[in-house]
Parts: structure tokens; sequence; C-alpha cells
């Protein structure tokens, strides 16, 4: 049956930029295969589904063009910001695969709120792997179980960063680093950074929430207890964005800007 699909913008930075997403708010009767089908065909980094029954937490599912994922910040935003910008208002929680996340609206500003406790673990191999990819010598690194793997590599610079030259995707796929988030602070409290993920259809992503938390997760796990960055990103891909990330104890929030730019009618 034909439905709608609103187009947002999340992550914008003023009016500018953003991440792309899909977001539909009526799931009734879609399979996963149309689901994924309708993502492939969108050709966003993410379209997420609501699946919403009386009595219930509404559940969200989160498309790639290449997978679901179990969690993803800047649809959970997206989402956030239809429910209680468009409409029907409520709730204040949604459920993914991963957990369930607060979500609030402030002004211009919509956030969701995300437990911390990720398993952060070394990568010996950092310097290697980031070889492998054609990515800048890291000053550190971390794998971030977000719960897929994410590759944390922070280099020297905020210029490192953006000039960086990623491989190809078949060598990301040999080096067994589905997804990948390059970082600098550009200043105590800024953050310049870039995701890769191409095993999972989306070679560099815009804005990543999810990466952003599991920033978070691994500055908690080396101290510090709490924070506050702004994470800039998609410069160097034409679609300037920017995240507001804050820690405190086992919980995280991420939040920016959304702009709505089209209804589009999907006939399934």
């Amino acid at each position: 049956m034909p439905r709608h699909c609103y187009v947002l913008r999340v992550f914008t930075r003023g009016d500018e930029g953003g991440n792309h997403l899909g977001v539909v708010t009526d799931a009734t009767s879609l399979t996963t295969a149309s689901m994924q089908a309708i993502a492939v065909d969108l050709g966003f980094s993410e379209t997420i589904f609501l699946e919403w029954r009386e009595g219930e937490i509404p559940y969200v599912r989160i498309f790639t063009p290449g997978a679901e994922l179990p969690f993803a910040g800047h649809p959970l935003v997206g989402m956030a910001w239809t429910l209680k910008t468009l409409g029907p208002g409520g709730p204040d929680t949604l459920r993914c695969e991963a957990f369930e996340v607060a979500i609030r609206l402030d002004g211009e500003l919509t956030a969701i709120e995300v437990p911390l406790g990720q398993t952060v673990r070394p990568v010996p191999e950092a310097a290697s792997l980031a070889a492998a990819v054609g990515l800048p010598e890291p000053v550190s690194a971390r794998w971030v179980d977000m719960p897929l793997p994410y590759l944390l590599i922070e280099v020297a610079s905020a210029a490192a960063v953006s000039a960086a030259e990623p491989a190809s995707e078949a060598e990301f796929a040999r080096a067994g680093a589905d997804m990948v988030y390059l970082y600098a602070f550009a200043s105590p409290s800024v953050v310049q950074a870039r995701f890769f993920a191409p095993g999972h259809g989306v070679f560099e992503d815009p804005a990543t929430g999810s990466a952003a938390v599991a920033l978070s997760a691994a500055l908690r796990a080396e101290g510090r207890a709490s924070g506050r960055l702004e994470i800039r990103q998609g410069s160097e891909i034409g679609h300037p964005s920017s995240i507001n990330l804050e820690w405190h104890g086992a919980q995280a929030s991420i939040g920016g800007t959304v702009r709505k730019d089209e209804v589009r009618w999907l006939d399934i």
C-alpha cells in the first residue's frame, strides 16, 4: 500500500549539510526484505522504520543500503524529531535492537540518550590496520563494540583527518575493518572526524551518531568520566555536519539540528 517517507537532513550545520535520512513512520505489513529494498532505493546512508503497537514502547528498525543495523545515531535522532515536531508527539522512549533510548526536543536541538558500558578493546595492530586502509598513522586506537565493532583511530591533527585518502572497499574488507572512525582533537572541545563503512554500502558517512557514542565510551574507559564535545564531520564530502556529544557516568547524549527536505510516497 502507498505510504509516505519523510526525507530529512540530520545533524545539520545551521541550514546546511547534515546526513540524509529516510523516515517511514508506518511499517505495517513491511517485511525485512521490503525494508531493505526501500533503503537501497532511497540510497541514503540509513533509513528508519517505526513499528508502534498500543501499550508498547515504539520499536524502530534501521537499514543501510547493505544491511540492518542494531543501533545508529542519526536515524534515531531523525525519528525523534519527526515524532516530536511533525507528530503525533510522545513517546519519550524508542527501542532499537541494541537497547532503549530516551528522546527529547529542546528548541532547535533534538537529542537521544544512550546507555554507556560498551566493551572497549586495545588494537595492537593499529599501525598496520591503518596503513592497510590508507589512513594516517594512529596516535591511539581502540575497538568499541556498539555492538558491531567500530575501529576508532585517533590521528595527530584535524588537517590529517581532512587530507586522508582512504583505500578501496576491497582493501577495507581484506583488513577486516567494516566500521572505521578517523578523528583528531582540533581543540579541547572540538573533534574533526570521518567515518567509513564500505562493508555496509556506505563508503563515507556525513555524520555518525553511533561513532560519537563510541568515542565517549572510549574516553570514559580511559578515565574521562564526563565531557562535552562538538564533532564536526562531512565537509570532505560536501555535507558539513555537527554533532553535540555529552556524557556523564553511564549515559551519553548525542544531538543536533534537523531539517526536512521533502515527503516521498512509497508504493509498496
